[in-house]
């Protein structure tokens, strides 16, 4: 696999420039990092989740590897963005390869988010964990579509609604009933850490507390 590996125990960690050295990127760099302050204090995201070896997906310059250090049983991270190829296919990424699969708001992105599940799943042996983050339609778009905050979005998500207003909303519920003989959901949670629900129509995300998602946590059967 032509992808860059960053290893745990390596001194410089995370996206490396050209010179060897870590960029850090100010201002709010990704959800990603916003969602750190959360995962510290889940134990199971150290102990059970981010186990062994790791596979990225989209994470570019705001990556789980950034925080390696905060997740002692991490092995190492691999990066899966674009100049290692389709996301949605991983075609270059062998079946069972990776102990745990960490996206975080890459899936709205993609073309069909049945495929891109399917073989996210199949990279991931069994036994280990997904742990995979979507924009929530109310909290992110804010019921307006197309996407005023990142054109590049193709779809919204939500977590179980009888309607919606966008379009092309997709029921997470219903994504993942897609994969019932394949994995066991752990957790599919609502993270408004920090939200503002009284505040006028804003990206949220473009400040360093808040998250406005939709994350669930699979384990591989």
């Amino acid at each position: 696999m032509d992808m860059e590996v960053i290893e745990a125990s390596a001194p410089k960690i995370g996206p490396l420039s050209s010179n060897g050295s870590l960029n850090i990127h100010g201002g709010v760099p990704g959800c990603t990092s916003i969602s750190m302050q959360r995962r510290i204090h889940d134990s199971r995201f150290a102990t059970r989740y981010f186990v062994g070896h790791g596979l990225d997906v989209g994470g570019g310059q705001d990556s789980l590897a950034l925080f390696i250090e905060l997740f002692p049983m991490i092995r190492n991270v691999v990066i899966y963005d674009a100049p290692q190829g389709d996301a949605q296919k991983l075609t270059n990424v062998d079946d069972g390869t990776f102990d745990f699969l960490f996206s975080s708001h890459c899936l709205e992105h993609m073309r069909d988010p049945v495929e891109s599940l399917h073989n996210w799943i199949r990279v991931v042996r069994p036994g280990g964990h997904l742990v995979i983050s979507v924009p929530d339609e109310d909290l992110y778009e804010q019921k307006v579509w197309p996407s005023t905050f990142n054109s590049d979005h193709k779809m919204t998500f939500t977590l179980c609604k009888k309607t919606s207003w966008s379009p092309v909303s997709v029921n997470v519920f219903n994504l993942l009933a897609h994969f019932c003989d394949k994995v066991k959901p752990m957790s599919v949670i609502t993270t408004d850490h920090a939200y503002r629900y009284g505040f006028p129509r804003f990206d949220h995300t473009r400040t360093p507390l808040t998250e406005s998602a939709i994350e669930f946590v699979l384990k591989k059967l």
